[in-house]
């Protein structure tokens, strides 16, 4: 199988080229307006798209799904909730349904609480495109994903990719990849929903708001990630730059 990334080098977000084998099918996953090396390696490896995925509906990671589709004459798919968030689709996938292209095999899986129509892609089985639900070290911020967003987050993340076989291969929306081994041991914030680390309880500001800090861990991109209590008992994830300490 071909599994390819093309990260944009200001935004850190990734799109994704995926193939069965040389002279093969496979799919494009996202657009980030860098997809010139996914496009050369689809050129010398002679292989026939079938169709553009989305993951969830946030501008860095639609930045030219439509044209894409268009210069290989292939519809977009991605969720209704998708669509509604203003993405032009051509067709819509589901939670559970199986995307099929050569020997490639893509279930859908609902990922919602970074954002409503959030979704991960698990490729043949074994490697899961995770968007921005689930990144190495970290996880995505919920200020997106509605009232419900900090509890369906922890849902996405320890119930459906956490009951990934432990060496399924990670590979997030944006920056590298990992396993499900190594965030279920290492990534702080599963550390303490699984009760092996305690929660923190430095007061703080959010954005003038007054919080409790549970976690202040590490971002993607090198900056921080906060995992903040309210007063009203309202848990949410955060950007870092977000917390007065």
């Amino acid at each position: 199988m071909i599994l390819a990334r093309a990260e944009h080098p200001q935004w850190t977000s990734n799109a994704y080229l995926l193939a069965d084998e040389d002279g093969g099918r496979g799919m494009l996953v996202d657009s980030n307006g860098v997809e010139e090396p996914l496009l050369a390696q689809i050129a010398a490896r002679d292989l026939t798209i079938t169709h553009v995925l989305v993951t969830h509906h946030h501008a860095d990671h639609v930045v030219d799904v439509g044209g894409l589709a268009k210069r290989f004459g292939v519809p977009v798919v991605g969720s209704a909730l998708t669509g509604e968030a203003g993405v032009k689709l051509d067709e819509i996938f589901a939670d559970g349904d199986v995307l099929r292209s050569g020997a490639l095999e893509i279930q859908v899986l609902a990922t919602p609480g970074h954002c409503l129509d959030h979704h991960a892609l698990l490729v043949n089985g074994g490697d899961c495109l995770t968007a921005d639900c689930l990144f190495k070290g970290t996880v995505g911020g919920t200020g997106g994903g509605g009232p419900n967003g900090y509890a369906d987050q922890i849902h996405s993340i320890m119930e459906r990719l956490m009951a990934l076989p432990p060496e399924t291969r990670i590979h997030p929306g944006h920056t590298l990849p990992s396993t499900v081994v190594a965030e279920w041991e290492q990534n702080p914030f599963i550390r303490i929903w699984r009760g092996l680390d305690p929660e923190g309880n430095e007061p703080c500001r959010v954005r003038g708001q007054e919080a409790t800090l549970i976690l202040f861990g590490p971002d993607y991109d090198g900056t921080h990630k906060a995992w903040v209590r309210y007063p009203d008992g309202r848990d949410a994830i955060v950007g870092g730059s977000q917390i007065e300490r």
